[in-house]
């Protein structure tokens, strides 16, 4: 277990859909994941974000996500 701060909250909010949410403040359903691009193809692969957010969730979404997530780590 790690905490928060050092984990990164993908978020599901009611008009936006899934984003990720790098302040950690925005209203929402919030997952937690670690902040690399393994955790992400984890969680894609083994369907978590979708038990933890009860849905399912199109790979388009996932590209996304993987996206921000490369922006992200060249910071």
């Amino acid at each position: 277990m790690k905490c928060k701060k050092e984990m990164m909250r993908v978020l599901k909010t009611a008009d936006e859909g899934i984003i990720l949410d790098t302040t950690g403040k925005k209203n929402g359903r919030g997952a937690y994941l670690c902040k690399s691009m393994e955790c992400l193809k984890q969680a894609r692969k083994n369907r978590g974000l979708e038990r933890s957010f009860k849905m399912s969730i199109p790979n388009e979404v996932y590209d996304s996500l993987e996206k921000e997530f490369g922006n992200i780590e060249a910071e």
